[in-house]
This record gives structure tokens, C-alpha cells and sequence, in this order.
């Protein structure tokens, strides 16, 4: 059962940044919702009384930025997310809310894709599982090479119009085909993307290659997914099973399809190293260094337990040296294309 409402919370003082380079301004982290939800879904989600404090320590610690998605938890991690929002912080306005759109949400063949019909269908949805009259970012979550560009362009310019989207985003693609649909937008004056959500960290930085010199260009801001490579950079992970103790990391296959490679681990032992001169653990160190990059607007962190929040916080007070972050880099080895690949 749940507990009673609480009183909303007031914000603590934080620096905020501009989200891209519109005028909104969002919390250096983003609190990824895709951990709250249904366990009926993924085995590691937390359901609503695990959530709660976190959410609320997240307000209280002046967090305004929560992404989430259609997809994750088969939509109730949008009723959840809108649920605890509203009861820590029911000013709409101070809040910055992003979901998503393109993966299947049924079997249903005009359930899934980028299509005028499931865009259509699936900002109403959503914005009837969060509980509110618009998103402040929507977001393709992935590129659709089964629909028309010119149509899902079109189509996303329409729920901005409407009203029911303040912006528009992106997530992982190849950086030819964010180009292409930037250029569309741009060209027949649509609603353009406003941010990319990536797949960057510091094992895996193949974005360097194309995509961030490409947002810096089109003057896009990153949100980057999974800055903590989903826990391999806590530094938790051993060469010599490839898994810590967390549920997540024991079921999670699709992490080790990213990650565990030997150059890998190499990049955590010195991560590691910097941490213990800095005195601060090693997840701290990696967001540190993600913060450092002008192209990074606010990194989302995943947090199932309330010291990873408190951990993602301070972390905002690290400032690393340039010898620091070329000591991280040195060790990266060029890895596949990996995240968005179908």
C-alpha cells in the first residue's frame, strides 16, 4: 500500500544548464526512469514504495529532469513517473519531462515504428499514463528505416503545434541519419531535434568519431544514456567472471554485449586509479569526466538505490584536470558500433 501524500518538496539551490542550445534550462543530471516500474517487466525494476525516496531525494536535491519511455515497463514506467512527480513536486512548470517513441508496445502491427499513426497514438498515451497535457522532450528512440523521414518529420512538427511536445529529440542512429532528417527539418522549416540521447561513456566512445562533432555543428546538445556503461564503470566488475553481485548486472545480457571486453576492464584499473588520488569512488570520477565535454548537456543516470543518486550529486563538485581526463582516455580502444544496431 502506499504511504500518504507528502508535502512538495522545495528544491535545493543547483546550477542549472541550457538543454541543447534552447532556453530551457534543465538540472546537470537527468534521473532515467527506465529503473521504476513493473518487475513484471525486467527482474532489477523497482515498483512504487522502492521508488519513492528516490524520486523525492531527486526533487529535494534540485533534479528537474526525468526521462523516461513508452516502452519501458510496457508503459508503467510513465505511470509511475507522473504518479511520484506530482507528489514531491506538483508544479508542472518546475519540472522537465522526456519520454519517448518507436518500440513496440504490442504485437499489433501499427503499434511500433515512427509512423504518422503510432506517433500520433502514442503521444496520447503517454501523456495520459504521465498525467499532464504535454512533454517538455520528445524523443525518437530509435531511427526508423521502415518509415519515410518526411512523414515522421511531419508528423513530430504536429504534436509540437499541438501543443502536446515543447521540443523535440532523438536518440541512438547512425550520425548520416540524424543529418538527414536535421536537413528535412530544417529545409521545410519543421520542429527540429533539440538534443541527441547517445550511447557515450568511457568505454565505449565511438560517438567521438561522427556524432558529437556533428551536434556541435548542428548546435545539438547530448544527453547521454548510460554514463556509468549500466554499472561497469563503478568498477564493480571482475575480469575474472565478468559480473558483479546485483541482480541487474547477473540478468543484464544486453550489458555484456557492450561491455566485458579485456581494454574494457584496462580503462576501469586506471579509472579506479584517479578515483583513490582523488578520493572519491570510481562512478564519480566517470561522470565527472562525461560533464566535462561541452557537448554534454545533462548525462542520465540510472539509480536503484539512494547512494547512486547521492554519488551522481557529488559528482557535480568534481572537477577533474586535463591530465586527469587524458590519463582516462588513453587506454580506450576502438570498439563495433554497438546500441542502436538492428
Amino acid at each position: 500500500m502506499s504511504s500518504a501524500p507528502t508535502a512538495p518538496v522545495v528544491p535545493a539551490p543547483i546550477h542549472t544548464v541550457r538543454l541543447g542550445h534552447t532556453g530551457m534550462k534543465v538540472s546537470p543530471i537527468c534521473l532515467g526512469m527506465m529503473t521504476y516500474g513493473s518487475k513484471k517487466w525486467r527482474e532489477w525494476v523497482l515498483e512504487e514504495d522502492e521508488t519513492r525516496p528516490i524520486i523525492q531525494r531527486a526533487i529535494e536535491a534540485g533534479i528537474n529532469f526525468f526521462d523516461t519511455a513508452d516502452m519501458y515497463s510496457v508503459g508503467e514506467s510513465e505511470v509511475l513517473t507522473g504518479k511520484l512527480l506530482r507528489e514531491f513536486q506538483p508544479r508542472r512548470e518546475e519540472l522537465v519531462i522526456a519520454t519517448k517513441v518507436f518500440n513496440p508496445m504490442s504485437s499489433a502491427p501499427n503499434d511500433q515504428g515512427l509512423s504518422r499513426k503510432h506517433i500520433m497514438a502514442s503521444i496520447d498515451a503517454s501523456l495520459k499514463r504521465l498525467g499532464v497535457d504535454y512533454v517538455d522532450l520528445y524523443q525518437i528512440h530509435r531511427f526508423d528505416p521502415n518509415t519515410p523521414i518526411e512523414e515522421t518529420c511531419e508528423a513530430l512538427h504536429d504534436v509540437v503545434k499541438a501543443g502536446k511536445a515543447l521540443y523535440l529529440g532523438a536518440s541512438s542512429m547512425y550520425a548520416w541519419q540524424f543529418l538527414k532528417l536535421l536537413n528535412f527539418q530544417a529545409t521545410n522549416r519543421l520542429s527540429r531535434f533539440v538534443t541527441m540521447q547517445n550511447h557515450y561513456n568511457l568505454v565505449y566512445r565511438e560517438e567521438e568519431r561522427e556524432m558529437i562533432p556533428l551536434c556541435l555543428d548542428q548546435k545539438v546538445g547530448c544527453i547521454p544514456w548510460s554514463p556509468l556503461a549500466r554499472g561497469f564503470l563503478t568498477g564493480s566488475r571482475k575480469r575474472s567472471d565478468g559480473k558483479s553481485e546485483t541482480v541487474r548486472a547477473k540478468t543484464d545480457d544486453f550489458a555484456h554485449s557492450l561491455y566485458y571486453r579485456d581494454s574494457d576492464f584496462t580503462v576501469v584499473d586506471r579509472l579506479i586509479e584517479i578515483a583513490a588520488e582523488r578520493h572519491a569512488k570510481p562512478a564519480q570520477v566517470a561522470l565527472a569526466w562525461m560533464l566535462a565535454k561541452p557537448v554534454v548537456s545533462a548525462p542520465i543516470i540510472g539509480a536503484s538505490k539512494l547512494y547512486q543518486l547521492e554519488d551522481a550529486l557529488t559528482a557535480l563538485e568534481l572537477k577533474l584536470t586535463p591530465d586527469e581526463i587524458k590519463r582516462l582516455e588513453e587506454p580506450y580502444e576502438p570498439h563495433p558500433i554497438l546500441g542502436h544496431i538492428y
